[in-house]
Formats: structure tokens, sequence, C-alpha cells
């Protein structure tokens, strides 16, 4: 056998890249929807009233192009929310109000929300309602001013002596959340996403990484060293979105020369099995906690920003996959140990970097 022969043997004898099933997937979460059109943890209190999860689950299926029926019913259920133009809590509120209405804003703008106008502007209004600005006592020199956070009400900032709620403070996945949405219902105003550049420029670090928050020895999943967050993979994949949907106005040029930095980051630090970053050793066991939500985000990074595919990610996802077509996470911290957010988190990626239905 000839040199050129063998070598065509060998490359033909690789076995394929193993491919994630989509249908199975998404019949796992159809199959765990509620009667009532939402999507309700066995896992998680906090998850139980479906107002987290059931706009999750749905910006997924229309990520993949699925069960529409199942997406009607979801839409359903989110429109027992919103009453004479605005949206009305459940009691207690909810739980994460940025995520809740920033993905119900999503969905409604896609093709399946064309009917419920009122619906959109009801959540549009509702989540500009929560941007750390002055309409809400918050000035350009406050670290968190110009994002959005976990706030369960209004985050009003406080006084000198004031009381100040759980989660006033801006975190770059609300905020991306956020501005993503807004986008989408052509909402984003020159002067809102000025705002949050202000604020995505102060947790871009020097190396184009990006931190999560403000400070946060805990919720910075890669620690602080001297009180500044440590970049890593999750993070820097949301803080590459959100540059790119702050490019405008007098600010298009620093936007891209933040957004070049945050890609070389992504492109030098990128895998595909882990989630990246330079993690101490007390946070090692947690570095995976995440890996779905980074999955998800840096393949829709890679595609906003042009970088070509993610090499290696569609294949690991496929690895990851269980035989009942879920994923699922053994690290709890973020609460992917629930199969119906890893699942949601798992086919939005899938589909970012292989698009609807390949």
């Amino acid at each position: 056998m000839s040199p050129s022969v063998a070598l065509l043997a060998l490359v033909v004898a690789q076995p394929p890249a193993p491919r994630a099933d989509t249908a199975a997937a998404v019949a796992y979460l159809v199959k765990r929807q509620s009667p009532d059109g939402a999507w309700r943890s066995d896992v998680y209190a906090a998850f139980k009233d479906g107002t987290a999860l059931t706009p999750l689950v749905l910006g997924a299926l229309q990520d993949a192009d699925a069960a529409p029926a199942a997406r009607e019913k979801a839409l359903a259920f989110l429109d027992t929310f919103v009453k004479d133009g605005e949206v009305r809590e459940p009691d207690g509120g909810f739980d994460y109000p940025v995520y809740t209405a920033a993905l119900a804003l999503k969905a409604l703008c896609h093709a399946d929300g064309v009917t419920r106008a009122a619906a959109k502007a009801a959540w549009t209004k509702y989540l500009l309602a929560r941007q750390l600005t002055h309409e809400l006592g918050w000035t350009a020199d406050d670290p968190h001013y110009g994002g959005w956070g976990y706030c369960r009400v209004v985050p009003k900032k406080p006084g000198a002596t004031g009381f100040a709620p759980l989660f006033t403070e801006s975190n770059l996945s609300a905020t991306l959340f956020a501005l993503e949405a807004l986008t989408s219902a052509g909402a984003l105003t020159d002067a809102r996403a000025a705002a949050a550049f202000a604020f995505l420029r102060r947790c871009q670090n020097a190396d184009g990484g990006f931190h999560f928050v403000h400070a946060d020895p805990v919720r910075n999943k890669a620690g602080l060293i001297d009180g500044v967050g440590v970049s890593y993979g999750s993070a820097t994949a949301d803080g590459l979105r959100a540059l790119l949907l702050c490019r405008r106005g007098a600010h298009a040029t620093d936007v891209d020369r933040r957004t070049t930095r945050a890609a070389d980051w992504l492109r030098t630090n990128f895998q595909a099995e882990r989630h990246p970053g330079p993690y101490p050793a007390a946070l090692e066991p947690n570095r995976n906690a995440v890996y779905f939500y980074y999955a998800a985000s840096v393949a829709r990074a890679y595609r906003a920003a042009n970088l070509g595919e993610p090499a290696g990610l569609a294949a690991a996802l496929a690895r990851k996959q269980r035989a009942d077509g879920s994923w699922v996470n053994e690290v709890e911290l973020v609460r992917e140990n629930d199969p119906v957010v890893a699942t949601s988190q798992a086919l939005s990626a899938r589909a970012a970097v292989r698009g609807p239905g390949r």
C-alpha cells in the first residue's frame, strides 16, 4: 500500500464527531411541561412557580426551532402575568425578575409573539424600569451604574442611611439579558446603551476578559485578586456579547477596542470540555458549575463576533448528553444539576453552534 493510500484509509477510518440528539432533548423538555404551559423544577423551590424556568425553556425551543405547540402553551402561561398593559407579579414577586422579563420579552420578539404586542410592551416597560440609572437615583460614579441585577424590587439607590434591598447591585449576566431583549424589541436607546456601557467597562479586566460583579469574591466564580474579579469564560462571553449590543454613537471606537480584546481572551482561553479561567485551588471544584451556561454564551459570542465555530464544542455537548436526551451538571453551585436548566442551556448552545435542525 502506497503512503498516500494508507493516509487516505486512515482519514476514512476516523469516526465522525458525535452529534447531540436535538430531537431527544426537545422531547425530554416537552415531556416535562406542565398542563398550564409552565416548566417547574423538581429540584429547587425557587423554580417551582414556573416564572424562572418557563421563559428559559421557551427560548431554547425557539432556538432549536422545535415544538411549536409547547411554545404556544408557554406563551399562554406568560400571558397570565400581563394585565391592562402592565406586568402583574405573582404574590411574593418574581424570584428572578430581570431574567424572567428579559427572556419573556425576547421570546415575544420571536415570530411566535407576533400577535402579542401588548405583552411585549408591558415586559419592555418592566425591564426598562430596572436599569440602575439617574431615574432611580444612581450616578455615573457608582460602580453599579448602568446595569441590571437580581433585585426583586425596583432597585432605587438608598440614601446615606437608607436600607438597601438584597441584590441591588448590577451584574454582567442580568445586564446582558436585558440588553439582548431590549435590542430585540427595538427599545434600547442610545442613552440606555451608553449607561450600560459604563457598567461594562468596569467589568472588563486589563487582560481583556470580564468578571461578573463588582468586588464580590463569591459570585465572581474565579474569585478576586486585589479586590478585582478574575476573568473567566462565561463572564467574558457575556461581556463580549454585551459590548456588541452597545456599539453605537460616540462609544463605537472604544467598544471596538474592547470587543477585540474580549474576543482575543476567548480565543486564547477557550476550552470545549470545561469552563476556562485561572481558578485558584480553593475554587477549582466549582469550575464547571456554570459549564452549560458558558457553552450557550460562548457559542453565541463566537457567532455574534464572527469568530467561526468554537472548536469541539458541539462534540463535547454530544458526549455529555444522557441517554434520555437531557444534560445535567454534577456541580450544584448554579443549579445546573437541575436537568431542565442544563438541557435548556445545552440545547441553545447546540443551536448556536450548528444552527437549528442541523
